[in-house]
């Protein structure tokens, strides 16, 4: 058996695939291919420009913790800004000549014998031993079940595919959705538009984002001083941790998360009626917690109303709630957030043609986030579970893509042709979780969330802290693998 470096695509440039680019040649593979369906690397932050576009995790907390950026104009920045700094992270890791953009991969089939075969968009065929996937988890527009969406006479689109060339000025804009990206597109749209038009499903537990501009000043100190940034970090980690405790059922941290946000809302809103309709009666992060200072506000404004309403259907002249109120407007944007586990974006096929799409809907799970029976050589770095809440995304990321570039390297010590996780190791790690999401406001069966699935399984985020989601990955090696 050889024990040659393999040859390894990963699928997607945006941060997971810049982390496990970075990961492999710092574990010294160097023969990989990071195939991009868009013209640069980014992911999300390159793809979708809508407006009011931001992160709602601080500035110096969304970052790789080899990459500091001391050059962050505030502590929450906008989308150009982190596209700019993935970019600029890519050529810095010395990835720029392993990444070929404007190649969407549309299949991987595995040949046997530890080889994938891929193919493009474009028709092109490509082999490798090892797939990762870094695809992320925030892709694949998701929209209401209405009838008529297509008989609308006026523009409509998504917010990930915003029409930037219509111009909103004297105009009556519907917003369908008030979460993540509703909360940041309504201040802005509010600035141009005639009348706004907001529907909620279900209110959100929102708090003041705080945003504070960094000086000239500030930001060379932060150039000066790393260790100033470190301890940025460090306050904001303890607070993502608050933000961890107050998910965890029974925890005295939820109660003092959720008066504080109860509390935002009365300060921000003058109106009871108003006031009402934007108080959850879930539990906090039964959902995902937001962060806004301009929403409440923008709500206050005369030409915005909030219906507090799901959307019924859509008529060529507007649409229609789930009351039967009919609301005529000239735009219809679709805030209505991602599918979720959406792994039928490109067709996986495993031992014995087994379809990823098939086997993960009918069973949403991964060993550790990272890796399915059946499917040799193939892993993701952010998978069902894959990621933690109590610690910054990029650590999540960057703590899955080295623990498959080690899981690469001891099979490659092994002389290992090919390595599939065991059926039995991830029933039983699978298992072990399941009666761990009640543990959450997030996975309890009181929330009415559709990131929660029948059987109580919420394969999204991790039943657990970081520590304990780092232990498991770190005992784990090819012991928990079928080895060929």
């Amino acid at each position: 058996m050889s024990t040659t470096s393999p040859r390894i695509a990963i699928i997607g440039a945006g941060p997971s695939g810049l982390a496990t680019g970075h990961e492999l040649l710092a574990k010294g593979f160097s023969d990989f291919t990071i195939f991009e369906k868009a013209a640069k690397p980014g992911g999300t932050w390159h793809n979708e420009t809508y407006p009011g576009l931001a992160c709602d995790v601080w500035a110096h907390s969304y970052t790789f913790t080899y990459a500091p950026n001391p050059d962050w104009s505030s502590s929450y920045v906008d989308q150009p800004e982190i596209e700019a700094y993935l970019q600029k992270c890519a050529t810095d890791f010395g990835l720029d000549s392993h990444i070929t953009t404007g190649t969407e991969i549309t299949h991987a089939h595995y040949q046997g014998e530890g080889i994938w075969a891929l193919k493009s968009a474009a028709g092109e065929d490509f082999e490798f031993d090892v797939v990762i996937n870094a695809m992320g988890n925030q892709h694949t527009a998701l929209y209401p079940d209405a009838k008529g969406m297509d008989d609308f006479e006026g523009p409509s689109w998504h917010s990930t595919t915003w029409d930037h060339d219509v111009d909103l000025t004297g105009k009556h804009i519907a917003i369908v959705g008030s979460a993540a990206s509703a909360v940041q597109i309504v201040p802005e749209v509010t600035k141009t538009a005639a009348k706004v038009t907001v529907l909620q499903r279900t209110p959100n537990w929102i708090m003041p984002r705080g945003r504070v501009p960094y000086s000239e000043s500030k930001r060379k100190w932060f150039n000066r001083l790393p260790v100033l940034i470190r301890a940025t970090q460090k306050i904001q980690r303890a607070m993502m941790g608050m933000v961890h405790q107050a998910a965890t059922l029974g925890h005295k941290r939820m109660e003092q998360f959720e008066d504080r946000a109860r509390g935002f809302i009365n300060s921000a809103i003058s109106d009871p009626e108003l006031r009402d309709a934007l108080t959850p009666n879930s539990r906090y992060a039964c959902k995902r917690g937001l962060v806004s200072d301009d929403f409440y506000p923008a709500l206050m404004q005369d030409h915005v109303e909030l219906v507090a309403e799901g959307l019924a259907d859509v008529r060529p002249s507007g649409i229609t709630t789930a009351s039967g109120r009919e609301i005529d407007c000239d735009i219809i944007a679709y805030c209505t957030g991602y599918r979720i586990l959406d792994f039928d974006r490109v067709d996986v096929r495993g031992e014995g043609g087994a379809s990823l799409a098939k086997q993960l809907e009918e069973a949403p799970e991964a060993h550790q986030g990272i890796s399915v029976p059946n499917f040799p050589n193939y892993f993701f770095v952010v998978g069902p579970n894959g990621l933690v809440l109590n610690v910054p995304y990029f650590i999540t990321v960057e703590q899955n893509a080295a623990t498959i570039v080690r899981l690469l390297k001891e099979k490659q010590a092994a002389g290992a042709r090919a390595i599939a996780v065991k059926e039995e190791v991830n029933r039983a790690y699978n298992d072990w979780m399941l009666p761990r999401f009640p543990l959450f406001s997030w996975g309890h069966g009181s929330c009415n969330s559709y990131y929660r699935f029948d059987d109580g399984r919420a394969p999204f985020l991790f039943p657990g802290d970081f520590k304990m989601y780092k232990k498991l990955q770190d005992e784990s090696g090819l012991s928990d693998y079928d080895v060929a």
